[in-house]
């Protein structure tokens, strides 16, 4: 069976910000490099991005379709955010792309698609929790995972961009080194995010696919600003 993820990929639209592609180009460069190969594993089945709601089964009388045409009616609402002064670092055991501090404009397009998209969201069944090893998280994140099938939204949140899965501590200096000259020419830069995406993942195991981008309508306001 499917699963369906609403994430942010910068670089995926048409007519996306040159520091997005830009980005974007990076990343798939980084993916192939031989050095990395085992390190990215699951990055690369996922693919570049960052997840707004996580990987879920549609749930029972929910289509295809009507996931999509939430996603355009909940673009067409919003404005585009910004990614300040992005840049390469640990998070946990793993490197990603992060922003330069907190930024409000993304923790909250994160909750409100959390939100939105819950009620395409099927119930996790006990494999599903079993593999989010509940055991290790706090009770915060434990709360989360039951109501909304993912211990990392709303208050858990952080926004990031995978680029390796857990780094061994003896490969820590290699990798940040290779990770600080490979995006050293888009490190520092302020990249939009101007669209949701709707990835899919056709069979348990598959990688992750881009299925449809939803950019956002910018008010009159801002695009007038």
């Amino acid at each position: 069976m499917s699963r369906y993820a609403v994430y942010a990929v910068p670089g995926a639209g048409d007519g996306d910000a040159p520091e997005a592609v830009r980005l974007a180009r990076a990343v798939d460069a980084w993916y192939t490099r031989d050095d990395v190969q085992d390190l990215t594993v699951d990055a690369r089945r996922y693919g570049f991005h960052a997840t707004l709601k996580a990987p879920f089964r549609l749930a029972a009388g929910r289509t295809e379709a009507e996931l999509r045409q939430a996603a355009d009616d909940f673009a067409a609402a919003r404005n585009p955010v910004m990614i300040p002064r992005i840049r390469a670092a640990a998070i946990g055991g793993f490197r990603a792309l992060l922003p330069y501090g907190e930024d409000p404009g993304l923790d909250s397009l994160a909750a409100d698609v959390v939100r939105r998209f819950e009620e395409f969201r099927a119930p996790l069944g006990e494999a599903d929790i079993r593999r989010r090893r509940p055991e290790r998280l706090t009770q915060r994140q434990r709360e989360l995972l039951e109501r909304w099938g993912y211990p990392y939204v709303l208050d858990e949140f952080r926004f990031h961009l995978t680029l390796t899965d857990n780094v061994p501590a003896e490969r820590a200096p290699e990798i940040d080194a290779a990770l600080g000259e490979h995006f050293a020419e888009v490190a520092g830069a302020d990249v939009p995010v101007t669209s949701i995406v709707i990835s899919v993942e056709p069979e348990p195991g598959a990688a992750f696919r881009i299925l449809s981008v939803h950019p956002f309508v910018p008010s009159p306001s801002l695009e007038t600003a």
